[in-house]
């Protein structure tokens, strides 16, 4: 997991802070984006590992965000966290076509924002290892 990039996505300041601190303390790189527009332009330019995004975000929301990254070459596999304080009444198929993996209701445990994002950066990991023996 090193030198993994995350991007975290959330309107409330001291959500992005908690999640930032937890992470940073596990040796990973954290970007953080204060609204849906903000996020976007951020997963185009800084290319993160991982994308932790709040579903309820001004401009764009956190799976409109999520789609329209889908639509990039350069970020449609970033795989996303969804953190929602709503009951989340989304369908499972748009969860996997916006390439949402995990949702986690607020409020959370920092803990487990850092276990689910292992368990997701180790996935990839696994996916990229076996993708270069298939080659």
């Amino acid at each position: 997991m090193n030198n993994k990039r995350v991007l975290v996505a959330d309107d409330e300041v001291h959500i992005r802070e908690v999640i930032s601190y937890k992470l940073q303390n596990a040796g990973l790189e954290v970007i953080m984006a204060r609204d849906g527009h903000e996020a976007l332009e951020l997963a185009k330019s800084e290319h993160p590992a991982l994308l932790i995004v709040d579903y309820q975000m001004p401009g764009l929301n956190g799976l409109e965000v999520c789609l329209q990254l889908r639509e990039e070459p350069q970020t449609r596999g970033i795989p996303a966290i969804m953190l929602t304080a709503r009951g989340l009444d989304v369908a499972q198929a748009e969860l996997d076509q916006a390439g949402i993996r995990m949702v986690i209701a607020k409020p959370f445990s920092p803990r487990e924002v850092l276990s689910c994002t292992e368990e997701l950066l180790g996935q990839e990991d696994a996916e990229v290892a076996t993708e270069k023996v298939q080659k």
